[in-house]
């Protein structure tokens, strides 16, 4: 095989690390509900999406690994890929309610996917009340992070009603012998290559940074970290959900629309993002309360995935992504002043760009020889702390801004689920579509069986943002009575 081909189709240390880490607790494939204006015909659907997967060759090839884990796994041409293996049905019993929607989902999240066979799988599901259809998708966080699963369902799906169909795949000879296996020399080049790689990478990303701690905005942001240090060095407490995650998952969401939140930040100031940690964090605030915790003097610590790639980089696999932690008060009741809060606390760390100390951690860690690597990200979930080292990931990942189809049926909603698992009972997903920000709440079932709570307090907080805000927000559709019952609980 030649070595340039190798290296492109070997993973990165952190797709790798999305590997190591699952386990049946922690299954780690992002994934999102999508719903249709109209059922969607599992023939056409199965039809449509082979004529597709050419576009896409990563989606017929499986993750092989080294011997002894010497290097990185890399994607090797599956031969016995067959499309049925991939696309499956399923029918919701009467009445079809999105409740029951959310329950299929919570299953289908629960499962880890099958490493022997291309690492993605489609649900078409038929009976959802209101005549209207259901996919269900699933990729591993090994193949995709969000910014690559949104740019792939613009792939799946059409920009109109009217289907455009691709050309036809080039004819190329089947090989029906297995996967390529490693040999020991070139897993220990690949070692050799990345660990090299990774470590010119930390070492550059650290003299920008060093250059960069003249700016202004750098020193601006050195200042305001100073003044937040109490908050940051206050112990951990865990939040009601950090507790053991057993692997059954319960998934459920709900909506705003972006004009709202624009006419919200718009009053009040803020980032479309910095609006979303208000509500996630004010939603928290009362979660925690309900369950008995005193919140004053209280602080829950957020990570939100930065995508990183460049403009070139736009639309391609595998993770490309680091993290931006911060700390945020459970205490502040007014939401106004909450978003104020947030805001303040968010452009501190951006000034310090601690987003990119991260992703120079994560490229030591990735200089370090892949057995070391394997043996690490495998031993962290079997490793217990004293307190979590953060609360919840909420990411908030842009889709495309006008109406999707797929067979001629309109997207009316686009659900995103980021996984979960460790300590991290609950993770907050966040999907801009077609003038609207969807919201899905994954959870542990042991650890926030009630997350349906969570997910109606971020719709009361909402509604007392637009107060503070002086703005009559648009009408939503309900879900029905339980979701109102709860929303007023609390």
């Amino acid at each position: 095989m030649n070595p340039d081909t190798q290296l492109g189709r070997r993973l990165s240390a952190i797709d790798a690390a999305f590997l190591y880490l699952e386990r049946r607790e922690i299954p780690l494939a992002i994934a999102g509900v999508f719903l249709f204006d109209g059922p969607i015909p599992f023939d056409d659907l199965v039809a449509h999406v082979a004529s597709r997967i050419h576009l896409i060759p990563r989606y017929r090839q499986v993750a092989v690994p080294p011997p002894f884990n010497l290097g990185y796994p890399t994607w090797e041409e599956y031969p016995r890929f067959d499309i049925l293996q991939h696309v499956h049905r399923e029918t919701l019993p009467p009445p079809g309610s999105e409740a029951q929607l959310e329950a299929l989902a919570g299953r289908l999240f629960s499962q880890v996917l099958d490493r022997n066979k291309p690492l993605w799988e489609i649900y078409v599901v038929d009976g959802v009340s209101g005549n209207r259809g259901a996919l269900i998708v699933r990729v591993h966080h090994a193949l995709a992070d969000g910014i690559a699963g949104a740019a792939l369902m613009k792939l799946m799906f059409d920009a109109s009603p009217d289907m455009v169909r691709p050309a036809a795949p080039p004819e190329e000879p089947r090989s029906h012998a297995a996967p390529a296996e490693h040999s020991i020399a070139e897993a220990v080049a690949s070692a050799i290559h990345t660990s090299l790689k990774n470590m010119v990478a930390a070492e550059a990303a650290l003299f920008d940074l060093g250059q960069a701690l003249l700016t202004e905005p750098m020193q601006s942001g050195l200042q305001g970290l100073l003044k937040l240090m109490p908050e940051w060095a206050k112990a951990v407490e865990r939040l009601p959900f950090n507790r053991p995650c057993g692997g059954t998952r319960k998934f459920c969401w709900t909506q705003v629309r972006l004009p709202d939140v624009n006419a919200v930040r718009k009053r009040l100031g803020g980032t479309i993002n910095e609006v979303i940690l208000t509500l996630v964090t004010h939603a928290l605030s009362r979660y925690t309360k309900w369950h008995g915790q005193p919140v004053k003097d209280r602080f829950v610590r957020i990570v939100c995935p930065v995508n990183i790639r460049g403009e070139e980089q736009q639309g391609s696999l595998g993770n490309q992504i680091t993290f931006l932690p911060v700390v945020l008060p459970l205490g502040i009741r007014d939401p106004a002043e909450l978003l104020h809060a947030v805001t303040s606390r968010m452009q501190v760390m951006k000034n310090v760009r601690a987003a990119e100390l991260l992703s120079i951690a994560a490229a030591w860690i990735g200089a370090m020889p892949p057995p070391m690597q394997a043996v690490f990200w495998e031993g962290i979930p079997m490793i217990p702390l004293p307190v979590p080292l953060l609360h919840l990931i909420c990411t908030n990942v842009p889709s495309s801004p006008t109406p999707l189809y797929a067979l001629g049926r309109r997207m009316i909603a686009s659900y995103p689920q980021v996984p979960t698992g460790y300590e991290l009972g609950v993770g907050v997903a966040v999907q801009s579509y077609d003038g609207q920000l969807f919201f899905g709440l994954n959870a542990d079932a042991d650890a926030a069986g009630d997350v349906a709570r969570l997910r109606d307090y971020i719709d009361s907080a909402f509604r007392e943002l637009c107060r503070a805000a002086d703005w009559k927000r648009s009408p939503r559709r309900p879900r029905g009575p339980r979701a109102t019952k709860l929303a007023k609980a609390g």
